[in-house]
């Protein structure tokens, strides 16, 4: 477990994590599904990826307001599972048919759910730091 110093949510991980993943989804949507799905669920899929960094940039800004910070970040999980099942549908319904694509996302999705977790966890325990330190902790870990 890593412990630095973050100024800003482009410092966090996690948010680094989830920004590479909707990149990830957005371009798997474009080339990799029948263009039906445009407007079904690639569309859903698209937006709950973003939700995961938005609710970690949107959460780091309230982090002086303990609940705020806990709220957004447990938002930010709760995409994170919603973007697996959205993945889930994807490739039950045949509309994703490259599986080694659908292993890996689901694989980084789930590693980014164990460091969201990881992250809120600290938020609950450590958010009585003075507070010019709130909020200050990343980490690596699974």
């Amino acid at each position: 477990m890593a412990t630095r110093r973050i100024m800003s949510y482009r410092d966090l991980e996690i948010w680094k994590s989830a920004r590479r993943l909707v990149v990830a989804i957005h371009k798997m949507t474009l080339e990799k599904l029948p263009k039906f799905e445009m407007y079904e669920e690639a569309s859903q899929v698209r937006r709950s990826s973003k939700s995961i960094s938005s609710n970690i940039v949107e959460g780091f800004g309230r982090r002086r307001y303990k609940n705020d910070y806990i709220k957004f970040i447990t938002y930010a999980l709760a995409s994170c599972d919603e973007t697996i099942d959205h993945l889930e549908i994807l490739s039950e319904t045949g509309s994703l048919t490259d599986k080694a694509l659908f292993d890996d996302l689901c694989q980084q999705y789930n590693q980014l759910g164990r460091k969201i977790n990881n992250f809120l966890k600290a938020i609950v325990s450590d958010h009585l730091a003075p507070k010019d330190v709130i909020g200050q902790q990343i980490f690596d870990g699974e």
